[in-house]
């Protein structure tokens, strides 16, 4: 069962993903093994696919480089909750298919925490409580479904939410 992984304010990109780190200095198959290297050394050995990261204001903060979410991809993380994001970030975060949601958690849930998340609900559910956070908009939920907004793109040629061209649409029946 997925499980909560809880961090503080203020955790930049450097936090999640030391720039000495990087995927062109490390590896390109080994750069996520480093995640959260300085501040939970444990993190990247221990966290299990579908784990829900919880942290405090301004998630995210600092640089735009995207290595540090692809970390959090390639660790298969189910997603992040705080009650504010870096607006990069947060893109960044969207645009490979990591969910946020921007709810403050910090003082009800813990490390280690079993819990279950529906992205299409926005519903966080930890035994015999629920936590109803803001659920992500169609075109979100749309791009999720096919794994990130990227891979939406790349299979349908355009963005979520977008009209689908008049070229590529079945002719009415007569």
């Amino acid at each position: 069962m997925p499980r909560i992984w809880k961090f503080g304010d203020s955790v930049n990109t450097d936090d999640i993903l030391p720039g000495k780190f990087a995927p062109f200095m490390a590896g390109e198959d080994a750069f996520q093994t480093f995640a959260f290297h300085y501040i939970r050394p444990e993190f990247a050995a221990e966290v299990q696919p579908g784990d829900v990261l919880v942290g405090g204001r301004n998630w995210g903060l600092g640089s735009s480089r995207e290595y540090a979410p692809q970390a959090l991809k390639k660790l298969r993380i189910g997603g992040i909750v705080a009650p504010s994001f870096a607006r990069i970030h947060y893109r960044n975060l969207l645009n490979l298919g990591i969910p946020a949601f921007e709810a403050d958690l910090t003082n009800v849930l813990q490390d280690g925490d079993e819990v279950s998340l529906d992205v299409e609900t926005g519903v966080l559910t930890r035994g015999a409580n629920t936590f109803q956070l803001p659920p992500p908009p169609e075109f979100l939920r749309e791009a999720l479904r096919e794994g990130s907004i990227l891979a939406f793109f790349k299979k349908y040629g355009r963005f979520p939410g977008e009209a689908v061209p008049e070229s590529t649409q079945m002719p009415e029946a007569r």
